[in-house]
């Protein structure tokens, strides 16, 4: 029988999920920091047997008017082939949703997709979300390789947009300074009504921003041509995983192809920090040309990475009549949204 703690100690928590392989920042500690400078009600909590740490998993509560819900991204990181461990886990899972109050769970967990990982969710009551958490396709690149041996995989389109940075003179820096998150803002709102999405609010990126810098995990790399910024990455390393987060762009940066310098200068970095994958975020299919991520979809498959497809959100219904709500609210979203 495990027993499950509520965790307060970063070093417990990050000394075993950092060291998981298939971990990323969405476990960490800070960016559950993140959500309780939000205002968020955040649940961390740590699995043992016999005294050592055999999994964890954390979440946070998010509040809507269709109903309050729990949102578990990245996890629960365990052994999924200890079936009673797996159970035990979704069972405190269920327990600290009807705590919280939650209409349902929502988790998306750093399990690659497959029959296997699809039958657990169902042995375990859980169903199909209508809307994703989190990524659920993603480009990665494997860090054992050199620089070199990268490149040498990239497209032809991508090394000669390489090459015509090289030669516009573009200047790229790294830091975490105060600056730098706040030319950040001012950037992905001109991004944002160039490419017609939504921005995220300078308090949303700011506060991301700081409890990540608290610990060294996160650098923001910026391009520059004669002192104008051309591009800028959101770059979080974590574990063994270095995560291009956001990227934004000027007109000049994109005419100037200053990304791929950007990302370059980020793999060496992550190398230094030990990282073994690269993690390019969100792709979607080849087919699907009309999806609004398409384009950027094709800038990172020209990196040459490979496709990771991980085990989609699904759903633990803990109130299934005001479930419902939330299923035709997501469903008729996602379809306006083409995502």
């Amino acid at each position: 029988m495990s027993e499950f703690v509520d965790c307060s100690s970063r070093e417990e928590w990050d000394g075993f999920v950092a060291g998981r392989p298939e971990a990323n920042f969405l476990q960490s500690w800070d960016f559950y920091e993140f959500h309780l400078a939000r205002g968020k009600k955040v649940v961390r909590r740590l699995v043992f047997k016999n005294d050592v740490i055999v999994g964890a998993w954390a979440g946070v509560v998010e509040t809507a008017k269709r109903g309050t819900y729990l949102a578990v991204a990245g996890g629960p990181l365990l052994d999924w082939n200890d079936r009673e461990l797996v159970r035990e886990v979704f069972d405190d899972v269920r327990s600290e949703g009807l705590k919280h109050k939650c209409v349902f769970v929502r988790v998306r967990p750093q399990l690659e997709l497959s029959e296997k990982s699809l039958k657990i969710m169902a042995d375990n009551g859980l169903v199909r979300a209508p809307m994703y958490l989190s990524v659920e396709y993603a480009g990665i690149l494997d860090l054992t390789k050199s620089r070199e041996e990268i490149l040498a995989g990239a497209s032809q389109g991508f090394r000669r947009k390489l090459r015509k940075a090289e030669r516009n003179e573009i200047k790229i820096s790294a830091s975490a300074d105060d600056a730098d998150i706040a030319d950040f803002c001012k950037l992905e709102k001109l991004h944002s009504e160039r490419q017609k999405y939504v921005a995220f609010s300078d308090s949303f990126l700011t506060k991301q921003f700081e409890a990540f810098r608290k610990n060294n995990e996160i650098l923001i790399y910026t391009a520059r041509k004669d002192g104008e910024i051309l591009a800028q990455n959101f770059m979080i390393f974590y574990g063994p995983e270095a995560s291009y987060h956001y990227g934004v762009s000027s007109e000049l940066g994109t005419k100037y192809s200053a990304a791929p310098l950007l990302h370059l200068a980020a793999m060496d970095e992550a190398r230094k920090r030990g990282c073994m994958r690269y993690n390019l975020w969100g792709i979607v299919g080849k087919e699907e040309t009309s999806h609004r991520f398409y384009g950027v979809s094709e800038f990172k498959r020209s990196f040459g990475c490979e496709e990771l497809k991980y085990t989609p959100a699904h759903d633990m219904v803990l109130s299934p009549l005001k479930y419902k709500l939330t299923k035709l609210v997501e469903t008729t979203r996602k379809k306006k949204r083409h995502v």
